[in-house]
């Protein structure tokens, strides 16, 4: 089930703790745009074999661009690419986008799943790590969305924010729910060494959450949303009725992806490219006809690493024959003991070919899927 994602390189401005690759320049942004256009007439042939079943516009804010522009891309995917009837398309949007004309024009283009930024429904948080937009701002784009059709609305939250505090994150889960998404993503804050937040760091201004707490964070938004209903499919990604996103389930269980735009990142079942992650860069190769990108002919065994990574973070699991048919990997002689031993603990189950951590074992994700790693 092969994805295809566009890495749009621009934000309005810059949030303190992200490390994506973007630019607040938009002086060039029609030039940008016709870069993404003309690579992705040049990629055609990346992935041969299979229909796209989802188009997931990401950044940077794919919402800054006018609609026209976004209109552009998708008709150009649409007139030359194979996609399959029933297609997921998500834009990634800051509220401060959502107008209600654009909501229309969303729709209108096909668009039909949004994955809203809203980080904290909280003020002092939002002007903390320098989001645009207000606590009331994310509740009335929502609610505009829902307005204008949307039926499909992932929203983002990030929870352990340096001086964070348990209140603080049950406000922004109690909000959450209270609008009643069929997604919502949280993620753990992370301070990146190139952000304001890593300089503040190392400046001793800010210090992360010590890793008891931040765990004691973690154990109430899954016991907080799933007594919502809300299923945790993925570690940082919860749904209700089966509202699962499509394009990272894809991510996550080895389908083929191409990615265009600066930074972006393709798979093919054969090997991986990288886009060059700078904008300059990137659109004077593109107007001389070459798409930017190194080629990693990986080795199977870090391409099975790649699959352990992704596929143990999801309720699926890990299926052992994909290791051993795609990868010439039998990870139950490689591991068969620590497999065992993590199963004993309680961390792990195996069912039929599936290897699926617990909801013990989520809490030591990272130390696990390193450990079950093949060198």
């Amino acid at each position: 089930m092969a994805g295809l994602y566009i890495h749009i390189p621009f934000c309005r401005q810059a949030c303190y703790y992200c490390d994506f690759h973007f630019s607040t320049n938009l002086a060039y942004r029609d030039r940008m745009v016709s870069a993404i256009a003309h690579e992705l007439e040049l990629q055609l042939n990346f992935i041969e074999t299979e229909p796209f079943h989802t188009i997931y516009l990401g950044g940077g804010t794919p919402s800054i661009l006018p609609s026209p522009e976004l209109d552009r891309l998708l008709n150009l995917v649409s007139k030359n690419y194979n996609v399959a009837s029933s297609l997921e398309i998500t834009l990634e949007a800051n509220p401060d986008d959502l107008s209600k004309e654009k909501l229309a024009d969303l729709k209108s283009m096909g668009i039909n799943r949004l994955s809203i930024g809203i980080q904290s429904f909280q003020d002092h948080i939002l002007k903390f790590i320098n989001r645009a937009h207000t606590a009331a701002e994310a509740i009335r784009a929502y609610e505009n969305a829902r307005r204008s059709g949307f039926e499909n609305i992932s929203i983002d939250l990030i929870f352990s924010f340096p001086g964070s505090t348990k209140e603080n994150l049950r406000h922004d889960i109690r909000s959450a729910i209270a609008l009643a998404p069929e997604h919502i993503s949280v993620y753990h804050l992370t301070v990146e060494e190139r952000t304001v937040f890593g300089n503040w760091q190392r400046k001793g201004k800010i210090s992360q959450l010590h890793e008891d707490d931040a765990a004691e964070h973690f154990d109430i938004l899954i016991n907080a949303l799933t007594t919502a209903d809300y299923e945790q499919y993925e570690i940082s990604n919860f749904c209700r009725d089966g509202h699962y996103s499509t394009h990272n389930s894809g991510y996550w269980n080895n389908a083929p992806y191409l990615g265009v735009g600066p930074g972006a990142h393709s798979y093919n079942g054969f090997y991986r490219q990288f886009n060059v992650a700078h904008n300059q860069r990137y659109m004077n190769s593109l107007e001389k006809g070459i798409v930017p990108a190194e080629v990693d002919s990986a080795d199977k065994k870090s391409l099975a690493n790649d699959y352990l990574l992704a596929s143990l973070r999801t309720k699926w699991g890990c299926d052992t024959t994909i290791l051993d048919n795609n990868f010439d990997l039998d990870i139950l002689k490689i591991h068969g003991e620590k497999i065992m031993e993590f199963i004993q603990n309680g961390f792990l189950i195996r069912s039929g070919h599936q290897l699926i951590l617990t909801a013990r074992g989520r809490y030591l994700a990272d130390t696990i899927i390193g450990d079950l790693m093949v060198d």
